[in-house]
């Protein structure tokens, strides 16, 4: 071993110390640095002479463009084959995602611009993964080189997954006289991963909301790909039906709806990932119950509106059946006896610490049906807390500050699968 360690030392005392880093290849959206160190040695050193890190790893602002878009464009004024063209990126090459290739506006022709993009172009649009040196290399959601880490379903980084929910379900068309339109259903803002397809003679339009309140309508008529409320839209309209895509993060509520077109039904099948908006947050310690002597104090959980940053009633939070409710924390407090001079402890006024009476509910039974449209219950009871965090029934009266919560929920409304037999093969 000690030899081993020799060797290591020796190997490693060839080179000179690494230098300072290069400034970043660019100033947004992640680039690259590098720092470089010198062989000290007649013999050739082991190892890499050259390392890379991330760098500049905030979002650039809308108006700057695409990197590679801004590198193709940047041989608008020099002549190819004796011509000008107005050059456009071609991205996600399988082959070579870190050449510059270039097609002229309007032209099939396709052309190598250069054999490398610039050190921190994407190579591929919906990754995070850059060109180094004409190189791909690994980033992850951290944006860090050679991380493997990546966003769960939810957006969050290395994240598990809690902090969303998966929508799925099914609209079927109900014609009616007076009726010209109907809405298929409410995607909030946040949400990730949209897709709808509509099958049928009807046609899907968007509504949105923004959390300012302007509203505004889309129109879905022709294919391809457009901003709406800064949210990237995929649309693709076939004769028999129509294919949404976003995938998010929603900057507005988007309500899809759809507009008739003919006396056959039409349905459509959604899914998307809806983020928990209302969660629990764990409150600071209640004052003290006791002056001085020996008290207690108790920790108590409110629900916390993530998109308005603000408490509000406690059944948002028990609406997500994924949030569970933090139990309370007790702590002793205000320990140093009391001043020997009179030997008076002031007790606290009770409900300064004491949390209110509350509503519990039991988890939701199972669904009484697995497609269809079923129901699920559960029972209510009004609880107390005392100081010690112990739970006990209380009248139902002591409740009434706050709204009751359903005992009974529709569940599993989608329609049952069935088979559906194609056109024979010749």
């Amino acid at each position: 071993s000690s030899r081993t360690a020799r060797s290591e030392e020796d190997r490693d005392s060839l080179w000179d110390a690494w230098g300072s880093w290069s400034e970043c290849s660019r100033t947004c959206g992640g680039g690259a640095s590098y720092s470089l160190r010198r062989c000290l040695s007649s013999r050739t050193c082991e190892g890499r002479n050259i390392r890379y890190r991330t760098c500049s790893n905030v979002d650039c602002p809308p108006e700057a463009g695409d990197f590679r878009t801004q590198q193709c464009s940047a041989h608008n004024d020099v002549k190819y084959q004796g011509q000008f063209y107005e050059w456009l990126p071609v991205s996600n090459d399988p082959d070579n995602p870190c050449s510059l290739k270039c097609q002229a506006r309007g032209m099939a022709l396709v052309v190598e611009l250069a054999p490398k993009v610039l050190d921190g172009t994407r190579c591929y649009t919906e990754s995070l993964d850059m060109c180094i040196s004409g190189l791909c290399q690994i980033v992850g959601c951290d944006r860090q080189l050679g991380s493997t880490v990546k966003e769960d379903n939810c957006g969050v980084c290395n994240g598990d997954g809690s902090t969303c929910r998966l929508v799925r379900g099914q609209y079927k068309s109900q014609l009616s006289a007076n009726k010209l339109d109907d809405t298929v259903v409410a995607i909030p803002y946040g949400s990730r991963q949209v897709r709808l397809m509509l099958k049928g003679p009807d046609h899907l339009y968007l509504e949105t909301k923004t959390l300012q309140g302007l509203k505004s309508e889309n129109s879905l008529s022709t294919t391809g790909s457009f901003l709406v409320e800064n949210s990237s839209i995929d649309f693709q309209k076939f004769p028999d039906k129509e294919v949404l895509r976003i995938s998010g993060p929603l900057t507005a509520d988007f309500t899809i709806k759809i507009r008739y077109a003919g006396a056959a039904d039409s349905s459509v099948q959604f899914i998307f990932y809806q983020p928990i908006i209302h969660r629990w947050r764990e409150t600071d310690f209640f004052p003290c119950s006791a002056s001085c002597g020996g008290g207690y104090q108790l920790t108590s959980a409110e629900c916390f509106d993530l998109r308005s940053s603000r408490v509000v009633a406690d059944q948002y939070c028990h609406y997500y059946p994924e949030n569970i409710k933090p139990k309370p924390k007790l702590q002793e407090c205000n320990l140093d006896p009391c001043p020997a001079s009179d030997g008076y402890k002031q007790i606290m006024p009770y409900d300064l610490y004491h949390p209110l009476p509350r509503w519990e509910s039991t988890p939701w039974t199972a669904c009484s049906s697995s497609c269809g449209g079923g129901i699920q219950s559960r029972s209510i009871s009004c609880v107390e807390e005392d100081i010690q965090g112990h739970i006990s029934p209380v009248e139902e009266w002591k409740c009434m500050y706050t709204p009751k919560m359903p005992i009974v929920q529709p569940c599993n409304i989608f329609d049952c699968p069935k088979w559906l037999a194609q056109e024979w093969s010749p």
